[in-house]
């Protein structure tokens, strides 16, 4: 086995199953995963989180038809360890950062839960399209035990779309992580006069597929030697028909430049900026999703 195929990371793959009105989604992070997190020296439990929830940003984003468009996820608490977790993808690039209190995290639980991070907390998902300007956004609690369990109740009760979404997460043995993801989703017929077979959670074709993507396993997903293409042959080789669709390069990105932050600080009264400046007349600026430092001098903004 080559190289290229034994270290399967990095892309997404989707495919249809015509015949069961079934659409998919398979993803697998490494190096794009690993650059995001080394940005912060997070604890296990908060560099495990992110991951998670940068494996969904994958996942759902990567189902973009519009190729400039952005899907976010944000789940914010007031209450929990987690005061933010922000996560994002657009063009097949991602970027995450977590806010939290690390003295609570100290004090609680090895291994804590997804009340334990968040307590009483909301996840929200926001497609943004570029083409058209259209924004959709819903919000849901973090009720479940994983924030996959948030994004299938996501498209239950804002799409009525019955949605499977599997997770896992593996950090090997040299400190390298590896993340993967499995999204399913029933489609809706649509055609004028028969029952849309999204609102049928119970639907025949529906239940057969869930119960092929419920058995795939968390190792499995985050198993770098196991192409992507070999995943979805596991679940449905025994189908009619499975297209695969083109796959999706998967990197990690920040939007964040000299000229970016300069305009944004363009944004303030020259008062304001006077206050930010050091005594070299510089603002310096970081960005939270990368850790990288900007320091600008006053002179350079442009109000």
């Amino acid at each position: 086995m080559n190289e290229a195929i034994s270290n399967d990371t990095d892309r997404a793959l989707g495919f249809t199953i015509p015949a069961r009105h079934a659409r998919g989604r398979v993803v697998r992070l490494g190096a794009a995963l690993d650059t995001i997190l080394a940005a912060h020296a997070y604890p296990p439990p908060i560099e495990a989180l992110l991951a998670e929830a940068l494996t969904l940003a994958a996942l759902l984003g990567s189902t973009l038809k519009d190729v400039g468009g952005q899907l976010t996820l944000q789940a914010q608490t007031e209450s929990g360890v987690v005061k933010l977790l922000v996560c994002d993808y657009k063009a097949g690039e991602l970027r995450g950062y977590v806010q939290y209190d690390a003295e609570r995290l100290a004090a609680g639980p090895e291994d804590p839960s997804l009340f334990a991070l968040f307590g009483t907390g909301y996840l929200a998902i926001t497609f943004d399209q570029a083409a058209t300007k259209e924004r959709y956004q819903g919000i849901v609690p973090l009720d479940g035990d994983t924030l996959a369990d948030a994004a299938e109740s996501y498209f239950i009760q804002s799409e009525q779309i019955p949605s499977l979404v599997r997770l896992g997460i593996k950090r090997q043995p040299d400190g390298r992580h590896v993340a993967g993801g499995l999204f399913l989703q029933h489609l809706p017929e649509g055609e004028e006069g028969r029952e849309r077979l999204h609102v049928r959670l119970d639907h025949p074709e529906w239940e057969h597929v869930a119960i092929l993507g419920g058995t795939m396993g968390a190792d499995e997903l985050a198993d770098p030697a196991l192409p992507l293409e070999t995943l979805v042959w596991r679940l449905f080789n025994e189908e009619q028909e499975v297209r695969l669709l083109s796959d999706v390069p998967l990197a990690r990105g920040c939007r964040c430049s000299p000229e970016y932050i300069a305009g944004v600080l363009g944004q303030f009264p020259p008062a304001e900026q006077a206050d930010m400046a050091d005594e070299h007349g510089l603002i310096h600026v970081d960005c939270q999703f990368c850790s990288t430092k900007f320091p600008v001098p006053v002179s350079a903004i442009v109000s």
